[in-house]
Formats: structure tokens, sequence, C-alpha cells
């Protein structure tokens, strides 16, 4: 069981995050295209930090916000009676924030994608933001939202900088699988640091492999409505206003 337990925790922590990044990543995806803001760009460089930015140096300052000497660190400890670093929602604060960009680009490329006329045609129908959004943009967005969903579980599924420095190394809270393989390696068990290392070298590809035959069946399938525009029905259900 405690070979199993760091797998489990890696699964879970990667589908907590993709989730929280589907909830926030979309709407805040949406802003960064649509709004009109200037200095939007210095929001969206900080978004994309993290893919440039050493992983110990995302965690020492993650660790400095939450730690127990840090304002949010001591509200959370009185409010919920624990502490924040060293904790499963730590490690999810830190996934969330190390894995951001990984769903949020995508998003963000594909909305930019959305042909503007269908956009202005759903408006002009008397369609609110909000209705074309979800008639329109997504929808037609789908080949980029399964990507940055997809691609945010797999970034933080092998995770292992910024977890080991906020979250350490407890068996069944915080040792995830990434962290497991170190600690094999490190008391020279080669052996179990090469099953956890096959299984998520098997995850990874199998991830990889779903996100290429996605795109793969989008770009197949919008060249054939293309081609036959009578095979796009959102394109008709605009035209009509339905």
């Amino acid at each position: 069981m405690n070979f199993i337990e760091p797998l489990l925790l890696s699964l879970k922590l990667s589908l907590v995050t993709m989730v929280l990044l589907f909830i926030v990543g979309i709407p805040f995806a949406y802003w960064l295209v649509f709004s009109r803001i200037r200095w939007k760009f210095l929001v969206a460089s900080v978004v994309a930090l993290p893919l440039v930015l050493p992983p110990t140096v995302l965690g020492f300052y993650l660790l400095m916000v939450i730690g127990g000497n840090s304002f949010i660190g001591r509200w959370y400890e009185v409010a919920f009676n624990k502490t924040l670093a060293f904790s499963f929602e730590g490690l999810v604060l830190g996934s969330f924030i190390y894995s951001l960009p990984f769903a949020v680009q995508p998003f963000q490329t594909a909305f930019a994608g959305v042909d503007r006329k269908l956009l202005e045609a759903s408006w002009s129908l008397g369609r609110s933001h909000l209705s074309t959004f979800f008639s329109v943009i997504l929808p037609l967005s789908r080949q980029g939202i399964i990507t940055g969903c997809v691609l945010s579980f797999a970034h933080t599924l092998g995770e292992f900088g910024v977890v080991l420095m906020i979250g350490g190394n407890i068996l069944g809270i915080t040792k995830v699988a990434s962290v497991a393989i170190y600690d094999e390696v490190q008391s020279l068990n080669y052996g179990s640091a090469n099953i956890y290392s096959a299984i998520l070298l098997s995850f990874s590809f199998i991830i990889l492999a779903i996100v290429y035959f996605v795109n793969r069946r989008f770009v197949t399938q919008h060249s054939r409505n293309q081609n036959n525009p009578s095979l796009s029905p959102l394109r008709k259900g605009v035209h009509r206003g339905v």
C-alpha cells in the first residue's frame, strides 16, 4: 500500500488541479483575449512565468507566502487548525500556479482563433456576450480546452521541485510519485524507482497520444466543415438565430 499511495496522491493532485484550472482558466483566458485593457500583457507575462522560472525559485517564494510566518499561513492555521505549507491543500495551490500557463495559453489561443465574423453575427442577432461565449466560442474552442486540460494534468503529474519545496515528503499527504522516485534513488532502490518511472512514463505517453489524436480529429473535422458548410450546425444556428 505504501508503494501505491504516492501514485494515487499524484493522480488526485493532478485531477484536482486540472478541474480548478478549467474553472478559473477559461474565464481568465477569455479576459486576456477580449479585454481592451492595455496593461493586460503584464498579467499574461506573470501567468507565463512558470514556463521559464526554475521550480525551486517558485517553490521558495510560495513557501514564504504560505509558511507559518506569513499572514496567509497564520490565517489558514487559525481558520483550519493546520498548516497550509506541507499539506495537500498547499500542493494544490502550488500546482495550480505552476501549471497555470499550460491551461490558460491553449485556452487563450483557441478563443483568439474563433472567427470574428461568427461573434459579430451572434451579437447582431441580439445575443449577449455570455450567450455568445457558450453557444459559439466554447464549442469552437473545444480542441484548445481539451489540450489545456490534458497538458495541465500531465504537467502536474510530473511536478517535482515545487511540490518538494512546499510539501516536503510526508507519506499519504505530500509524497507524490516524483518525490517517491527521488527517495528511492537516494536509498539506492533502483528497482522501485524504475517502476515508478515506468508508470509515469506510460501515463505521459498516453496523455500526449490523446492530445495528438484529438488535435488530428479536430483538424480533419474542421477541414470537412470548411469544404461543406452544411456540415456545421453551429454556423447554421448562428445565422438562423437559434
